[in-house]
């Protein structure tokens, strides 16, 4: 799959044992050494807010999510500065970092391509 998420090789990797316990581990560490969590951000915080994409989805969120991002937002930019991480009672746990754009970004990405289909859909009379 391409777009605003990227193209991914997570389904592929999930459906095989061996190569889930060798990358699971490897991605774990990554997410950690990145540093986005230190700050207080989930994952989906990070995309790109100027794809068409995340803007239709973003609007899609519930004002509880929209409030809770843009503290999230809010508190690192004022932690970066203060060139200073939050204090780590305060970073984001791995428990907690749960992809909660990516479901509203798939369906519009799905509506697009459903659009375009049907933008272009040829009429045959008999």
């Amino acid at each position: 799959m391409f777009g605003p998420l990227g193209a991914t090789l997570a389904p592929y990797v999930q459906s095989s044992r061996t190569l889930s316990k060798w990358i699971t581990p490897v991605a774990h560490w990554y997410a950690n050494a990145s540093g986005w969590r230190k700050y207080g951000f989930k994952y989906d915080d990070l995309l790109v807010e100027e794809n068409p994409q995340v803007q239709r989805a973003l609007g899609r969120l519930t004002p509880a999510e929209k409030f809770d991002r843009a503290y999230r937002l809010k508190r690192a930019s004022q932690q970066s500065v203060l060139h200073a991480p939050l204090p780590q009672s305060q970073w984001t746990p791995e428990s907690e970092d749960v992809r909660y754009l990516k479901p509203p970004v798939v369906d519009v990405m799905k509506e697009e391509a459903e659009r375009f289909k049907w933008d272009n859909a040829i009429v045959e009379r008999k």
